[in-house]
C-alpha cells in the first residue's frame, strides 16, 4: 500500500513548509548524530579497553608487589631463624616479629618434622593477628594471639607444610577452604634447612627439617587490590589454578567457591567460557552476561616479576579486570539522551518559530487566496490592498492587483456590451415579431385577394366556355352580354392586381426606409 503524503500533510502552506523543512533538518541531524555517536562509541570502547589494560597491568603489578613484599619479609627472618634452630623457645618470637613487620601478613607458623626436637614429637609455633570487626582499613591491630605450639598435629597433613617438605622450595598455596569465610587465606611457605653458621649444610640440603608459613588474608588482599577500580562498578579478580577466587569484591566468594560454581546457580553460559579461558592461562577479552547485564572481562596469566633470590615457579594464577557495559557507555548514553531531548525541543522550537515566521510571510498569499475566491464567486470589484514589499510575494500582490483592475474593467465593458446586445436583441425580437405579423398579414391579404379573384375568374371562365361551346348558334345579344361579363370581371381582376401591386410597393418602400 503506497503512502500518500498529500493526504497526511496539512493543507496550510505554512505548516506544510514547516514540516518539510523540519523533516529535512531532522533527517540531516539524525544522519550526522548516528555517524558521530557510532565513532564516539567505538572511541569510548577503545578507550575503555586501554583503561582496562592499564588497570590489568597495575593490578597484576600490585598483586606481585604484595607477594614480593611478603616473600622478602619472610626471607629476611628466614635467614636469622636458621641461625637459632636450636632454640625452639625463640620460634614464637620470630612469628610475632614477622607478623608485626608486614601489614599484609595476618599469621605466621613455624613447624618442624616429628622429633626434630627430641623432647617434642610435634612442634609448631603459630601467631595470628586479631582484627576486630574485620576492619583492615587501619594500620593498627588490636592484638596477637598465640596457639599452643605443642598441640598442633594437623599441620603434617596440610599443603602449606607438605608441599615444601616434598619439593624442597618455596611454595604459594591455593586459598584455604577450611574455617570461617572471613579467615580465608593463602600461605607462602619456605622449607627450613639446617645451618652451620656460614652456609646450609649440603648433607641436609635435600631434606628440609621444617617449614615457615606466612599467611595473607584474602579479604585484606582484595581490599588493597580492589581500590584500583577500572570503572565505577568494575572490579579486579584473581583466580587460582582451579578457579578459586583469590581476589574478588564479594568476600563470600573468597571461601569455598570457584568461578565454575556460578554456572550452577543459573549464570549465563558466557561466564563459563570466560572462566575456562582464564583458568587455561589464556590472555584476551571476552564479553559475558551477569544478572541480566552485559559485562566485559580482560584477562591474562599472572606472572611474577624476576627478582634476585626470588623463587621462580609458575603459580598458574590468572588476573582479570571486569567492568559492566553501563560503566563504559553510561555517560555516553546520558549524553545521547540529553542530545535527543535537546534536538527534539530544538526542532519543536524551530518548527514553531519557522511556522510563525512563514505564516506571517505568507499572509499576503492568504489574502490573495481569499480575494481570488471572492472574485471567483463573482465579486469582480474586490479591492486588493497595496503592499510595501518588493519581494516575489509583493510583486505577486501588485500583479494580482493589476490583474484584478484589468479584469474588473473587462467585466464592466463586457456587461455594457452585453446590455447593448440584450437591448438590440429585444429590438430584433420585436422586429422579428413585426415581420412575422407582416408576413402573416401579407399571406392573409394574398389569400383574401386570391379568393376575391376566384369569382371573376370563374365568371370569365364560364363566359369564355359558353362562347366557345356555342359559337355557332349563339346570337349577337348573348355574345355581347358574355363579352361584357368578361370585360367587367377582367376589370375587377385588374383592380385587385393594382391593389396588390400598390401594397407590395408600399411595403418595399417601408423596408428600405427601415434599412
Amino acid at each position: 500500500m503506497k503512502l500518500n503524503l498529500t493526504k497526511i500533510l496539512p493543507k496550510t502552506l505554512s505548516l506544510r513548509l514547516s514540516l518539510k523543512v523540519v523533516f529535512a533538518i531532522a533527517l540531516l541531524l539524525t544522519s550526522a548524530l548516528v555517524v558521530m555517536f557510532h565513532f564516539s562509541r567505538e572511541s569510548l570502547r577503545d578507550e575503555a579497553m586501554k583503561d582496562a589494560e592499564y588497570t590489568l597491568e597495575a593490578t597484576s603489578l600490585h598483586i606481585d608487589n604484595i607477594l614480593l613484599s611478603v616473600e622478602q619479609t619472610s626471607g629476611n627472618y628466614y635467614w636469622d631463624l636458621m641461625r637459632h634452630l636450636d632454640q625452639p623457645e625463640r620460634m614464637e618470637d620470630y612469628c610475632r616479629e614477622l607478623v608485626l613487620s608486614n601489614r599484609y601478613i595476618v599469621g605466621c607458623a613455624i613447624a618442624f618434622k616429628p622429633y626434630y626436637y627430641p623432647a617434642h614429637e610435634h612442634f609448631m609455633a603459630y601467631v595470628r593477628r586479631k582484627v576486630e570487626g574485620g576492619n583492615w582499613e587501619t594500620e593498627e591491630y588490636d592484638s596477637l594471639e598465640t596457639l599452643n605450639p605443642y598441640r598442633q598435629k594437623d599441620y603434617l597433613k596440610q599443603a602449606w607444610y607438605t608441599e615444601p617438605m616434598k619439593k624442597g622450595q618455596g611454595f604459594w598455596t591455593e586459598p584455604s577452604k577450611d574455617g570461617n569465610p572471613d579467615d580465608a587465606i593463602i600461605t607462602f611457605s619456605l622449607p627450613i634447612y639446617t645451618y652451620d653458621g656460614t652456609k646450609l649444610e649440603q648433607r641436609d640440603r635435600s631434606e628440609p627439617v621444617g617449614v615457615m608459613g606466612v599467611d595473607i588474608p584474602l579479604a585484606r588482599l582484595s581490599d588493597f587490590i580492589l581500590r584500583a577500580k577500572p570503572s565505577a562498578n568494575g572490579y579486579s579478580v584473581l583466580l587460582g589454578r582451579d578457579g578459586t577466587f583469590i581476589v574478588h569484591p564479594n568476600s563470600k566468594k573468597l571461601f569455598g567457591e570457584t568461578v565454575f560454581t556460578q554456572t550452577l546457580s543459573g549464570a549465563d553460559p558466557s561466564v563459563m567460557e570466560a572462566a575456562q579461558a582464564m583458568v587455561a592461562g589464556e590472555s584476551g577479552f571476552m564479553p559475558y552476561k551477569m544478572d541480566g547485564k552485559q559485562w566485559y572481562v580482560i584477562f591474562k596469566p599472572f606472572v611474577r616479576s624476576a627478582a634476585p633470590g626470588r623463587i621462580d615457579n609458575d603459580l598458574k594464577w590468572s588476573v582479570g579486570v571486569a567492568y559492566p557495559d553501563d560503566d563504559i557507555f553510561n555517560e555516553y548514553n546520558k549524553l545521547l539522551y540529553y542530545l535527543i531531548a535537546i534536538v527534539f525541543f530544538g526542532l519543536l522550537t524551530f518548527f514553531l518559530l519557522y511556522s510563525l515566521i512563514t505564516h506571517r510571510q505568507l499572509l499576503p498569499l492568504a489574502l490573495l487566496t481569499d480575494s481570488a475566491k471572492r472574485i471567483a464567486d463573482g465579486n469582480y470589484d474586490e479591492t486588493i490592498p497595496n503592499t510595501k514589499r518588493d519581494d516575489e510575494i509583493g510583486q505577486l500582490q501588485e500583479h494580482f492587483q493589476q490583474m484584478q483592475h484589468a479584469l474588473a474593467t473587462s467585466i464592466s465593458r463586457q456587461e455594457q456590451v452585453s446590455q447593448q446586445l440584450q437591448e438590440r436583441g429585444e429590438e430584433l425580437k420585436q422586429a422579428y415579431r413585426q415581420a412575422q405579423e407582416a408576413d402573416r398579414m401579407k399571406t392573409s391579404f394574398l389569400h383574401y385577394m386570391t379568393n376575391q379573384m376566384l369569382a371573376p375568374s370563374d365568371a370569365i371562365n364560364k363566359s369564355v366556355t359558353t362562347i366557345c361551346d356555342h359559337y355557332d348558334d349563339i346570337n349577337t345579344q348573348e355574345a355581347s352580354r358574355q363579352t361584357d361579363i368578361i370585360r367587367h370581371q377582367s376589370e375587377e381582376m385588374l383592380n385587385l392586381l393594382d391593389h396588390v401591386l400598390h401594397t407590395a410597393d408600399s411595403d418595399t418602400r417601408k423596408e428600405g426606409a427601415h434599412e
